[in-house]
């Protein structure tokens, strides 16, 4: 049986070993909030990468500095293990949790005036807009304005402003939200045609079940530090394994006898039991079959959300991600990507 591990059980937030995506003991505070700690992790060419935390942990905050919309106080991106420039932020496929889109204009002239602005022809913009807005399932919308759309939709418009420059590094902060499940799939499977094409991809989301599915790694982040990084296989590795028993005619609390059972909980029908030992689950089959008879037996691992409750713990206070408005820097992409940032769409309507 394995036992349970601390909070920096599994950490692997070292830089890749492949070129890629390095974020290098950054470290950024708004006033008296810290919002960055020390923040290392890597993003390998052609990866998936999860990264998740609680409201406050420091994930936009990250994605900010990689952008260049926001300036950290110490620390070090790089692309490809050199410091990370102007030119490929240009490159670099940003999409923000709030709206950075123009609400008056269409979504055709939108996503044709973002293309031109990372420095494609006005002929190939137009295509990368056809081919994109048809990809995503919005062509039907070409011609509305962008406030006039679902939420969904406008989600949708958003992801295909930061792809119609076909980027070379794609960074998404909650790319799923508010998105049907059908949505969901087709956002899904670009991401993983992007990643297929050797683009690094970094994305937060809340939605753990979709991270766990879909992400060759994930980053736990709390209190603006880097946890737990690894594949869920990894970060299960340390996790307490769990046997689930259920007896019929068995007397209550038939298992008091046995040594080695740290928990035992009722669940359904049945009992889980977390074990300190092979030679307790052992025992515990053997009392089960005596005082009953077996109905149902198995083990339980723990699923990316246990393992994010495991290494969390509960909220801490003083994190206010996002209270602070990101900060200017001296680049004109980092200008321009702030005031994208600060206007957002209209609400739109609810999606259906």
């Amino acid at each position: 049986m394995k036992n349970k591990a601390g909070a920096k059980a599994s950490s692997g937030g070292a830089p890749p070993r492949e070129p890629g995506l390095e974020i290098l003991g950054l470290s950024k505070r708004y006033g008296e909030t810290q919002a960055l700690d020390d923040m290392t992790f890597g993003v390998r060419k052609g990866e998936l990468f999860g990264f998740v935390g609680s409201n406050g942990a420091g994930k936009t905050t990250t994605m900010r500095i990689v952008a260049g919309v926001a300036a950290a106080d110490s620390g070090e991106v790089r692309w490809h293990a050199e410091p990370l420039n102007s030119s490929v932020r240009a490159s670099i496929g940003y999409m923000p949790e709030e709206r950075g889109l123009y609400p008056k204009m269409t979504v055709a002239d939108h996503l044709v005036y973002l293309a031109r602005l990372h420095g494609l022809p006005g002929k190939d913009a137009f295509a990368a807009m056809e081919r994109w807005t048809e990809r995503l399932d919005v062509a039907r919308h070409r011609g509305h304005r962008v406030e006039s759309l679902s939420l969904g939709n406008q989600q949708r418009v958003q992801l295909a402003g930061s792809l119609v420059h076909e980027p070379r590094l794609l960074l998404l902060d909650e790319p799923f939200s508010g998105l049907d499940p059908l949505a969901v799939e087709t956002m899904s499977a670009v991401l993983r045609e992007k990643a297929a094409q050797g683009v690094p991809v970094l994305f937060s989301s809340h939605q753990l079940e979709l991270v766990e599915r879909l992400c060759d790694r994930v980053g736990i982040v709390r209190g603006g530090t880097m946890v737990a990084c690894g594949t869920v296989e990894e970060l299960r590795a340390g996790t307490q394994d769990r046997l689930y028993i259920e007896v019929a005619g068995a007397p209550a609390k038939w298992w008091q006898s046995i040594d080695g059972i740290g928990t035992a909980r009722p669940d359904g029908l049945g009992t889980v039991f977390e074990l300190s030992s092979a030679g307790a689950e052992r025992a515990l089959v053997s009392a089960a079959a005596a005082a009953g008879t077996i109905r149902a037996l198995h083990h339980q691992t723990d699923g990316l959300a246990d393992i994010f409750r495991s290494v969390t713990g509960p909220p801490e206070r003083g994190t206010a991600e996002g209270s602070a408005p990101p900060q200017k820097t001296g680049s004109p992409a980092g200008r321009r990507a702030e005031r994208r940032l600060r206007r957002p769409a209209g609400r739109g309507r609810s999606d259906t």
